[in-house]
């Protein structure tokens, strides 16, 4: 069973990164393709590690606090200018 409270969790905070990114696209110059191509690396690569998480016999819960891990990380360096 997951716990819904940490799914809700993350998608109020994956959206403030939703925001800090379009704001970087929307700038635009040599930042926003930048930032473009780390977006789908990055995306790739949870993909691969949430797949590996859960083939290996990981939990949901797992999944979503390694995820929560990811848009923190992210926030940081968004907001760090």
């Amino acid at each position: 069973m997951y716990n819904p409270f940490a799914v809700a969790l993350l998608t109020l905070e994956a959206q403030k990164v939703v925001e800090l990114r379009l704001v970087k696209l929307a700038w635009g110059g040599p930042e926003g393709c930048a930032e473009a191509q780390q977006m789908v690396s990055e995306k790739l690569s949870a993909f691969i590690e949430a797949f590996g998480t859960l083939m290996t016999g990981g939990s949901c819960d797992m999944v979503v606090a390694r995820y929560r891990e990811h848009v923190a990380a992210n926030t940081k360096r968004l907001t760090a200018a």
